[in-house]
């Protein structure tokens, strides 16, 4: 490594974030509570045996290009459950009513996953899809990044979603920045390929936060509704431009009493006789509806402008916005602060409701199929959510 180690790092990125790299001893950032799950496998000593043999597919193309390379956005795709909750629905379950809702959210119907189906059952379809619109084999994919809160398993659901597509090649992991989480997904792909490491980078972001409703509380159960959006990164070849113009991340975790999941459990679960075999959960979602409001009306036009700035770019020069979905009033308010037309506003929450992760490749995805959202077009996209975090990041498609 030391050759290597010596090599001056590469230029700041027009994103502004500074490619890390991390020395063989650096640690590992495995979710595990452990405090061996921070050891880099690079700073223990080998141990002679059998290795796990792993399938491959041979890949036509290298998977690393020179540093300094730009990002394209090479196709999208999109799946959401087939079974349906309308307001109709929720009038059987709750004291509310069609109209009170959609004077409220602008939702209509939402989309929730079936006994027996799975998130990574629409993460797959919607990666099978965004690949099949980019025209690259699933063995040409280097990196999958799924977004979500909501996983099939505790562990994570990216490794399930690459071995069902098929991405042998490929590394994957899951990162939760909840409805943030494809913006800054987006960010972090763009990283790897910016420094050389990777040509293919497949974001995928996909929630199913009916798993966490409870489903009597008529604040929260209103809203959310379940689905996938992916989107292919690509490392772009000498001399084009870089599509992803600018982009701001923030976190301000003081505010996450306002909107969470709590673990629920003790920690003293392997003393407890009562509770040594119990079954670990979540609570049901919790929200303090009117504060996240105003978080994101005020934060989501200030991010988004941040971005602009780091692209030097303008709101006027943008084609379309593209803001996670979570409520049709916050969506018109922090166009209206930003002095962007109501025609420009991509929106589809009216048929989804907030899949979380979910909702900002899903509304992207819709409206490159539908020919609104061109090549070349400039599109500012926004998350914001629990954490609390929110991001944005200003693109131009292709």
């Amino acid at each position: 490594h030391s050759p290597r180690a010596q090599t001056p790092p590469p230029p700041l990125p027009r994103g502004g974030l500074l490619p890390s790299r991390p020395g063989p001893c650096a640690p590992l950032s495995l979710g595990m509570a452990s405090h061996m799950a921070q050891i880099s496998p690079a700073c223990l000593p080998a141990r002679p045996g059998p290795r796990l043999a792993v399938a491959r597919t041979p890949s036509p193309h290298p998977r690393s290009v020179a540093a300094g390379a730009g990002v394209r956005f090479a196709g999208s795709g999109s799946s959401t459950p087939a079974g349906v909750l309308s307001n109709a629905d929720l009038e059987r379950l709750v004291d509310t009513n069609d109209e009170w809702i959609v004077s409220r959210t602008g939702i209509r119907r939402r989309h929730i996953l079936a006994q027996g189906e799975s998130l990574a059952d629409h993460a797959l379809l919607a990666a099978q899809r965004a690949l099949a619109a980019a025209g690259v084999p699933a063995a040409d994919v280097d990196l999958v990044l799924l977004a979500t809160s909501s996983p099939d398993d505790g562990f994570g659901t990216a490794c399930a979603v690459q071995a069902r597509l098929g991405a042998g090649n490929a590394a994957a992991f899951d990162l939760t920045a909840a409805c943030s989480g494809f913006v800054m997904g987006v960010v972090t792909a763009a990283q790897f390929l910016r420094t050389g490491a990777y040509r293919n980078v497949l974001v995928i972001g996909a929630d199913a936060l009916s798993r966490y409703i409870d489903w009597r509380d008529r604040g929260t159960c209103i809203l959310f509704g379940d689905g996938a959006g992916a989107v292919l990164l690509q490392a772009g070849g000498e001399g084009e431009r870089d599509n992803l113009l600018g982009h701001d991340l923030r976190s301000d975790g003081n505010g996450q009493r306002h909107l969470h999941s709590r673990f629920l459990g003790a920690g003293d679960k392997a003393l407890n006789d009562d509770t040594a075999s119990s079954h670990p959960a979540f609570a049901n979602i919790a929200m303090n509806g009117s504060e996240v409001f105003k978080f994101a009306v005020r934060a989501v036009p200030k991010t988004v402008e941040a971005a602009l700035g780091v692209a030097q770019l303008e709101v006027k020069d943008l084609d379309w916005l593209v803001l996670h979905q979570a409520n049709q009033r916050i969506l018109t308010a922090a166009a209206d602060r930003l002095g962007v037309p109501a025609d420009r506003v991509i929106s589809n929450l009216a048929e989804y409701g907030n899949t979380s992760a979910a909702s900002i490749p899903l509304a992207l995805d819709e409206a490159v199929r539908a020919g609104t959202i061109k090549q070349g077009d400039v599109v500012a996209i926004a998350g914001f959510g629990a954490g609390l975090s929110w991001a944005a990041a200003i693109l131009r498609w292709g």
